[in-house]
Protein backbone atom coordinates (compact mmCIF):
# COMPACT_ATOMS: atom_id res chain seq x y z
CA UNK A 1 0.00 0.00 0.00
CA UNK A 2 1.33 3.44 -0.92
CA UNK A 3 0.73 6.42 1.34
CA UNK A 4 -1.70 8.84 -0.23
CA UNK A 5 -1.52 12.56 0.45
CA UNK A 6 -4.42 14.91 -0.30
CA UNK A 7 -3.54 17.05 -3.34
CA UNK A 8 -3.14 20.79 -2.90
CA UNK A 9 -5.96 21.66 -5.31
CA UNK A 10 -8.36 19.44 -3.36
CA UNK A 11 -7.46 21.03 -0.01
CA UNK A 12 -7.67 24.57 -1.33
CA UNK A 13 -11.03 23.90 -2.99
CA UNK A 14 -12.37 22.79 0.39
CA UNK A 15 -10.83 25.81 2.11
CA UNK A 16 -12.33 28.17 -0.49
CA UNK A 17 -15.83 26.76 0.14
CA UNK A 18 -15.30 27.11 3.87
CA UNK A 19 -14.06 30.69 3.51
CA UNK A 20 -17.08 31.61 1.41
CA UNK A 21 -19.40 30.35 4.16
CA UNK A 22 -17.38 32.17 6.83
CA UNK A 23 -17.65 35.44 4.89
CA UNK A 24 -21.39 35.03 4.41
CA UNK A 25 -21.78 34.48 8.16
CA UNK A 26 -19.59 37.53 8.91
CA UNK A 27 -17.00 35.38 10.71
CA UNK A 28 -13.39 36.55 10.46
CA UNK A 29 -11.90 33.07 10.64
CA UNK A 30 -12.03 29.62 12.19
CA UNK A 31 -9.67 27.69 14.43
CA UNK A 32 -9.68 23.97 13.61
CA UNK A 33 -8.32 21.39 16.07
CA UNK A 34 -10.47 18.25 15.86
CA UNK A 35 -8.65 15.47 13.99
CA UNK A 36 -11.31 14.71 11.34
CA UNK A 37 -11.81 18.39 10.47
CA UNK A 38 -8.06 18.98 10.58
CA UNK A 39 -7.45 16.13 8.15
CA UNK A 40 -10.22 17.37 5.86
CA UNK A 41 -8.86 20.91 5.62
CA UNK A 42 -5.10 20.35 5.97
CA UNK A 43 -4.41 16.74 4.96
CA UNK A 44 -2.63 15.92 8.21
CA UNK A 45 -3.60 14.65 11.67
CA UNK A 46 -0.50 15.81 13.48
CA UNK A 47 -0.82 17.74 16.75
CA UNK A 48 -1.69 21.05 15.17
CA UNK A 49 -4.00 24.05 15.00
CA UNK A 50 -5.27 25.25 11.65
CA UNK A 51 -6.42 28.85 11.35
CA UNK A 52 -8.58 29.53 8.31
CA UNK A 53 -9.28 33.25 7.79
CA UNK A 54 -12.34 34.26 5.82
CA UNK A 55 -9.90 35.79 3.33
CA UNK A 56 -6.27 34.98 2.69
CA UNK A 57 -4.05 31.97 3.25
CA UNK A 58 -4.61 29.47 6.07
CA UNK A 59 -1.97 28.96 8.74
CA UNK A 60 -1.06 25.52 10.10
CA UNK A 61 0.60 25.72 13.53
CA UNK A 62 2.22 22.41 14.45
CA UNK A 63 3.40 21.22 17.84
CA UNK A 64 4.27 17.62 16.89
CA UNK A 65 5.46 16.46 14.41
CA UNK A 66 6.39 19.46 12.31
CA UNK A 67 8.41 17.42 9.81
CA UNK A 68 5.52 15.02 9.22
CA UNK A 69 3.00 17.83 8.86
CA UNK A 70 5.23 19.49 6.26
CA UNK A 71 5.37 16.21 4.33
CA UNK A 72 1.69 15.32 4.65
CA UNK A 73 0.03 18.71 4.19
CA UNK A 74 -0.11 20.83 1.05
CA UNK A 75 -0.84 23.95 3.13
CA UNK A 76 1.72 26.57 2.10
CA UNK A 77 2.09 28.34 5.47
CA UNK A 78 3.20 25.82 8.14
CA UNK A 79 4.95 27.02 11.30
CA UNK A 80 6.14 25.40 14.55
CA UNK A 81 4.05 25.89 17.69
CA UNK A 82 5.76 26.01 21.08
CA UNK A 83 2.76 26.94 23.23
CA UNK A 84 -0.96 27.73 23.01
CA UNK A 85 -0.19 31.38 23.63
CA UNK A 86 1.30 31.55 20.15
CA UNK A 87 -2.06 30.46 18.69
CA UNK A 88 -3.72 33.58 20.03
CA UNK A 89 -0.89 35.85 18.92
CA UNK A 90 -0.81 34.41 15.41
CA UNK A 91 -4.55 34.83 14.98
CA UNK A 92 -4.60 38.34 16.45
CA UNK A 93 -1.95 39.44 13.97
CA UNK A 94 -4.08 38.31 11.02
CA UNK A 95 -7.58 39.61 11.74
CA UNK A 96 -9.51 42.65 12.88
CA UNK A 97 -9.86 42.33 16.65
CA UNK A 98 -13.51 43.31 16.33
CA UNK A 99 -14.29 40.23 14.27
CA UNK A 100 -15.63 36.82 15.28
CA UNK A 101 -13.71 33.57 15.45
CA UNK A 102 -15.37 30.19 14.91
CA UNK A 103 -14.69 27.03 16.89
CA UNK A 104 -15.91 23.43 16.50
CA UNK A 105 -18.23 23.69 19.50
CA UNK A 106 -19.98 20.39 18.84
CA UNK A 107 -16.79 18.47 19.67
CA UNK A 108 -14.45 20.87 21.47
CA UNK A 109 -13.86 20.00 25.16
CA UNK A 110 -15.07 22.70 27.56
CA UNK A 111 -11.63 23.29 29.06
CA UNK A 112 -10.15 24.00 25.62
CA UNK A 113 -13.08 26.24 24.72
CA UNK A 114 -12.44 28.29 27.87
CA UNK A 115 -8.73 28.41 27.11
CA UNK A 116 -9.25 29.61 23.54
CA UNK A 117 -11.80 32.17 24.74
CA UNK A 118 -9.15 33.56 27.06
CA UNK A 119 -6.41 33.54 24.40
CA UNK A 120 -8.62 35.30 21.84
CA UNK A 121 -10.25 37.86 24.14
CA UNK A 122 -11.86 40.30 23.36
CA UNK A 123 -12.78 38.63 20.05
CA UNK A 124 -16.23 37.03 20.08
CA UNK A 125 -16.36 33.24 19.76
CA UNK A 126 -19.04 31.53 17.64
CA UNK A 127 -19.84 27.97 16.58
CA UNK A 128 -18.83 26.92 13.06
CA UNK A 129 -19.51 23.18 13.41
CA UNK A 130 -22.72 23.26 11.34
CA UNK A 131 -21.02 25.17 8.55
CA UNK A 132 -18.13 22.73 8.45
CA UNK A 133 -20.32 19.63 8.61
CA UNK A 134 -22.53 20.92 5.79
CA UNK A 135 -19.45 21.45 3.59
CA UNK A 136 -18.08 18.02 4.41
CA UNK A 137 -21.50 16.50 3.64
CA UNK A 138 -21.00 17.13 -0.11
CA UNK A 139 -18.16 14.97 -1.38
CA UNK A 140 -15.87 15.90 -4.24
CA UNK A 141 -15.03 13.52 -7.08
CA UNK A 142 -11.68 12.99 -5.35
CA UNK A 143 -13.41 11.88 -2.14
CA UNK A 144 -15.84 9.62 -3.98
CA UNK A 145 -12.88 7.87 -5.60
CA UNK A 146 -11.34 7.30 -2.16
CA UNK A 147 -14.66 5.85 -0.97
CA UNK A 148 -14.85 3.49 -3.93
CA UNK A 149 -11.38 2.22 -3.06
CA UNK A 150 -12.60 1.52 0.46
CA UNK A 151 -15.57 -0.37 -0.98
CA UNK A 152 -13.10 -2.71 -2.72
CA UNK A 153 -11.51 -3.41 0.66
CA UNK A 154 -14.92 -4.31 2.06
CA UNK A 155 -15.64 -6.69 -0.79
CA UNK A 156 -12.36 -8.50 -0.17
CA UNK A 157 -13.28 -9.05 3.48
CA UNK A 158 -16.91 -10.09 2.85
CA UNK A 159 -15.78 -12.54 0.17
CA UNK A 160 -13.73 -14.44 2.73
CA UNK A 161 -16.42 -14.92 5.40
CA UNK A 162 -17.94 -18.14 4.03
CA UNK A 163 -14.57 -19.91 4.12
CA UNK A 164 -14.00 -19.00 7.79
CA UNK A 165 -17.46 -19.22 9.38
CA UNK A 166 -18.03 -22.66 10.94
CA UNK A 167 -20.41 -24.07 13.54
CA UNK A 168 -19.07 -23.59 17.05
CA UNK A 169 -16.61 -20.80 16.26
CA UNK A 170 -16.89 -17.94 18.73
CA UNK A 171 -17.95 -14.51 17.56
CA UNK A 172 -14.69 -12.98 18.68
CA UNK A 173 -12.61 -15.59 16.85
CA UNK A 174 -14.52 -14.90 13.63
CA UNK A 175 -14.11 -11.18 14.24
CA UNK A 176 -10.35 -11.58 14.73
CA UNK A 177 -10.01 -13.46 11.42
CA UNK A 178 -12.00 -10.87 9.47
CA UNK A 179 -10.22 -7.94 11.07
CA UNK A 180 -6.90 -9.54 10.15
CA UNK A 181 -8.02 -9.62 6.50
CA UNK A 182 -8.94 -5.96 6.79
CA UNK A 183 -5.59 -4.96 8.23
CA UNK A 184 -3.56 -7.00 5.76
CA UNK A 185 -5.33 -5.17 2.94
CA UNK A 186 -4.83 -1.64 4.24
CA UNK A 187 -7.57 -0.98 6.83
CA UNK A 188 -6.34 1.83 9.08
CA UNK A 189 -7.64 0.01 12.19
CA UNK A 190 -9.66 2.92 13.59
CA UNK A 191 -13.14 4.29 12.94
CA UNK A 192 -13.71 7.97 13.64
CA UNK A 193 -17.02 9.08 15.15
CA UNK A 194 -18.08 12.62 15.96
CA UNK A 195 -20.80 11.92 18.50
CA UNK A 196 -19.82 12.32 22.16
CA UNK A 197 -19.16 8.92 23.79
CA UNK A 198 -19.94 7.11 20.55
CA UNK A 199 -17.15 4.71 19.66
CA UNK A 200 -16.80 1.65 17.48
CA UNK A 201 -14.00 -0.76 16.60
CA UNK A 202 -14.39 -2.10 13.04
CA UNK A 203 -18.15 -2.51 13.53
CA UNK A 204 -20.63 -5.08 14.86
CA UNK A 205 -20.32 -8.83 14.46
CA UNK A 206 -22.81 -10.93 16.42
CA UNK A 207 -25.02 -13.98 16.08
CA UNK A 208 -28.43 -15.18 17.30
CA UNK A 209 -29.63 -13.64 20.52
CA UNK A 210 -26.53 -11.44 20.81
CA UNK A 211 -27.68 -9.52 17.72
CA UNK A 212 -30.62 -8.27 19.77
CA UNK A 213 -28.67 -7.65 22.99
CA UNK A 214 -29.00 -3.95 23.89
CA UNK A 215 -26.07 -1.57 24.26
CA UNK A 216 -25.36 2.16 24.45
CA UNK A 217 -24.43 2.41 20.77
CA UNK A 218 -26.71 4.59 18.66
CA UNK A 219 -27.64 1.87 16.19
CA UNK A 220 -30.18 -0.95 15.85
CA UNK A 221 -27.81 -3.67 17.13
CA UNK A 222 -25.66 -3.87 20.22
CA UNK A 223 -23.97 -7.04 21.42
CA UNK A 224 -22.40 -7.99 24.71
CA UNK A 225 -18.82 -7.28 23.77
CA UNK A 226 -16.13 -8.93 25.89
CA UNK A 227 -16.64 -6.89 29.06
CA UNK A 228 -18.60 -3.93 30.48
CA UNK A 229 -15.84 -1.46 29.60
CA UNK A 230 -16.60 -1.93 25.89
CA UNK A 231 -20.13 -3.35 25.87
CA UNK A 232 -20.81 -3.91 22.17
CA UNK A 233 -20.15 -6.21 19.22
CA UNK A 234 -18.64 -9.69 19.35
CA UNK A 235 -18.52 -11.70 22.54
CA UNK A 236 -17.54 -15.22 23.54
CA UNK A 237 -20.84 -16.68 22.31
CA UNK A 238 -20.46 -19.68 19.99
CA UNK A 239 -22.17 -19.45 16.62
CA UNK A 240 -24.86 -22.10 16.18
CA UNK A 241 -26.78 -23.55 13.28
CA UNK A 242 -29.98 -21.94 12.01
CA UNK A 243 -29.34 -18.50 13.51
CA UNK A 244 -28.44 -15.22 11.78
CA UNK A 245 -24.85 -14.04 11.81
CA UNK A 246 -24.54 -10.37 10.96
CA UNK A 247 -21.25 -8.86 9.85
CA UNK A 248 -21.82 -5.11 9.97
CA UNK A 249 -18.35 -3.72 9.41
CA UNK A 250 -16.81 -0.40 8.41
CA UNK A 251 -14.02 -0.38 5.89
CA UNK A 252 -11.49 2.39 6.51
CA UNK A 253 -8.89 3.03 3.83
CA UNK A 254 -6.76 6.15 3.33
CA UNK A 255 -8.99 8.01 5.79
CA UNK A 256 -12.38 7.22 4.20
CA UNK A 257 -15.12 4.94 5.53
CA UNK A 258 -17.66 2.64 3.88
CA UNK A 259 -20.35 0.98 6.02
CA UNK A 260 -21.78 -2.39 4.94
CA UNK A 261 -23.68 -5.32 6.49
CA UNK A 262 -24.62 -8.82 5.35
CA UNK A 263 -26.37 -11.82 6.92
CA UNK A 264 -24.86 -15.32 7.00
CA UNK A 265 -26.19 -18.54 8.51
CA UNK A 266 -25.11 -22.15 8.93
CA UNK A 267 -28.23 -23.86 7.73
CA UNK A 268 -31.55 -22.18 6.90
CA UNK A 269 -33.18 -19.52 9.08
CA UNK A 270 -36.79 -19.56 10.34
CA UNK A 271 -39.31 -18.35 7.78
CA UNK A 272 -40.21 -15.13 9.60
CA UNK A 273 -36.56 -14.02 9.66
CA UNK A 274 -36.24 -14.75 5.94
CA UNK A 275 -39.45 -12.78 5.27
CA UNK A 276 -38.20 -9.83 7.32
CA UNK A 277 -34.90 -9.88 5.44
CA UNK A 278 -36.77 -9.77 2.14
CA UNK A 279 -38.66 -6.74 3.44
CA UNK A 280 -35.36 -5.05 4.23
CA UNK A 281 -34.20 -5.68 0.67
CA UNK A 282 -37.46 -4.26 -0.65
CA UNK A 283 -36.98 -1.11 1.46
CA UNK A 284 -33.43 -0.69 0.19
CA UNK A 285 -34.56 -1.16 -3.41
CA UNK A 286 -37.42 1.34 -3.17
CA UNK A 287 -35.34 4.00 -1.48
CA UNK A 288 -32.45 3.56 -3.91
CA UNK A 289 -34.98 4.12 -6.71
CA UNK A 290 -36.76 7.12 -5.21
CA UNK A 291 -33.93 9.01 -3.48
CA UNK A 292 -33.37 11.49 -6.28
CA UNK A 293 -31.92 14.97 -5.67
CA UNK A 294 -34.55 17.18 -4.07
CA UNK A 295 -36.23 14.36 -2.16
CA UNK A 296 -36.54 15.12 1.55
CA UNK A 297 -34.92 12.68 3.97
CA UNK A 298 -38.17 12.67 5.99
CA UNK A 299 -40.00 11.24 2.99
CA UNK A 300 -37.42 8.48 2.62
CA UNK A 301 -37.78 7.49 6.26
CA UNK A 302 -41.58 7.50 5.98
CA UNK A 303 -41.38 5.32 2.87
CA UNK A 304 -39.22 2.80 4.72
CA UNK A 305 -41.46 2.76 7.78
CA UNK A 306 -44.62 2.32 5.71
CA UNK A 307 -43.08 -0.64 3.90
CA UNK A 308 -42.16 -2.17 7.26
CA UNK A 309 -45.74 -1.55 8.43
CA UNK A 310 -47.19 -3.27 5.37
CA UNK A 311 -44.95 -6.29 5.95
CA UNK A 312 -46.26 -6.84 9.48
CA UNK A 313 -42.80 -6.47 11.01
CA UNK A 314 -42.98 -2.81 12.04
CA UNK A 315 -42.61 -3.73 15.74
CA UNK A 316 -39.13 -5.04 14.92
CA UNK A 317 -38.05 -2.29 12.54
CA UNK A 318 -34.74 -0.65 13.53
CA UNK A 319 -34.83 -2.18 16.98
CA UNK A 320 -36.95 -4.27 19.30
CA UNK A 321 -36.82 -3.18 22.94
CA UNK A 322 -35.01 0.01 21.96
CA UNK A 323 -35.60 1.59 18.55
CA UNK A 324 -33.61 4.17 16.63
CA UNK A 325 -35.32 6.80 14.51
CA UNK A 326 -33.12 6.74 11.41
CA UNK A 327 -32.45 4.30 8.59
CA UNK A 328 -29.33 5.90 7.18
CA UNK A 329 -26.39 8.12 8.04
CA UNK A 330 -23.70 9.99 6.19
CA UNK A 331 -20.22 8.50 5.92
CA UNK A 332 -16.87 9.89 4.89
CA UNK A 333 -13.98 10.66 7.20
CA UNK A 334 -16.33 9.97 10.13
CA UNK A 335 -19.01 7.29 10.49
CA UNK A 336 -21.72 9.66 11.69
CA UNK A 337 -21.63 12.44 9.12
CA UNK A 338 -24.56 14.26 7.54
CA UNK A 339 -27.11 13.57 6.15
CA UNK A 340 -29.20 11.56 8.59
CA UNK A 341 -32.09 9.73 6.91
CA UNK A 342 -34.60 10.29 9.69
CA UNK A 343 -38.07 11.54 10.46
CA UNK A 344 -36.46 14.19 12.67
CA UNK A 345 -34.47 15.89 9.90
CA UNK A 346 -35.72 18.29 7.26
CA UNK A 347 -33.15 18.15 4.50
CA UNK A 348 -33.23 17.65 0.73
CA UNK A 349 -31.03 15.03 -0.90
CA UNK A 350 -28.23 16.68 -2.90
CA UNK A 351 -25.69 15.39 -5.42
CA UNK A 352 -22.39 14.59 -3.72
CA UNK A 353 -23.96 13.29 -0.52
CA UNK A 354 -22.76 9.86 0.59
CA UNK A 355 -24.73 7.80 3.07
CA UNK A 356 -25.14 4.27 4.35
CA UNK A 357 -28.67 2.88 4.17
CA UNK A 358 -29.39 0.20 6.78
CA UNK A 359 -32.96 -1.19 7.00
CA UNK A 360 -32.87 -3.88 9.70
CA UNK A 361 -35.31 -5.93 11.75
CA UNK A 362 -34.46 -6.97 15.30
CA UNK A 363 -36.10 -9.95 17.02
CA UNK A 364 -35.47 -10.32 20.74
CA UNK A 365 -33.72 -13.60 21.66
CA UNK A 366 -33.52 -14.57 17.96
CA UNK A 367 -31.32 -12.05 16.22
CA UNK A 368 -31.33 -9.44 13.47
CA UNK A 369 -31.76 -9.55 9.70
CA UNK A 370 -31.36 -6.82 7.13
CA UNK A 371 -28.75 -5.13 5.05
CA UNK A 372 -26.52 -2.08 4.82
CA UNK A 373 -24.84 -0.50 1.83
CA UNK A 374 -23.19 2.81 1.06
CA UNK A 375 -24.53 5.07 -1.70
CA UNK A 376 -23.40 8.20 -3.53
CA UNK A 377 -26.05 10.70 -4.63
CA UNK A 378 -25.58 11.63 -8.28
CA UNK A 379 -27.54 14.02 -10.49
CA UNK A 380 -29.63 11.04 -11.62
CA UNK A 381 -30.16 9.38 -8.23
CA UNK A 382 -28.32 6.89 -6.03
CA UNK A 383 -25.22 4.95 -7.03
CA UNK A 384 -24.40 2.01 -4.77
CA UNK A 385 -20.65 1.75 -4.21
CA UNK A 386 -20.48 -1.16 -1.73
CA UNK A 387 -21.18 -4.53 -3.26
CA UNK A 388 -21.67 -8.17 -2.27
CA UNK A 389 -24.54 -10.66 -2.66
CA UNK A 390 -27.40 -9.16 -0.64
CA UNK A 391 -29.29 -12.41 -0.01
CA UNK A 392 -28.83 -14.38 3.22
CA UNK A 393 -25.68 -16.45 2.69
CA UNK A 394 -26.69 -19.95 3.82
CA UNK A 395 -23.69 -22.23 4.35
Amino acid sequence: MNLHYTPAHELYNRIAKFQQQLSQADIAGALIVQKADLFYLSGTCQNAHLFVPSQGNPLLMVKKSLSRAQKESAIEDIVPLESLKEVGKNIMSRIDKKGKIGLEMDVLPANLYLKYTQLLSPIAIVDISKILRSIRMIKSSYEIQRLKETAKLNHEMFSRISSILTEGITEVKLAAALESIYRENGHQGAIRMRGFNQEIHYGHLMSGWNLAYPSFFDGPTGGTGLNPSYPQSAGLKKINRNEPVMVDYVGAYQGYLVDQARIFSIGPLPDHLVDAHETALKIKSRISTEAAPGKNVKELYELAFNLALESGYADHFMGDEYKINFIGHGVGIELDEMPIISKKFDLAIQPGMVFALEPKFVFRDEGTVGIEDTFVVTEKGLEQISYFNEEIQVL
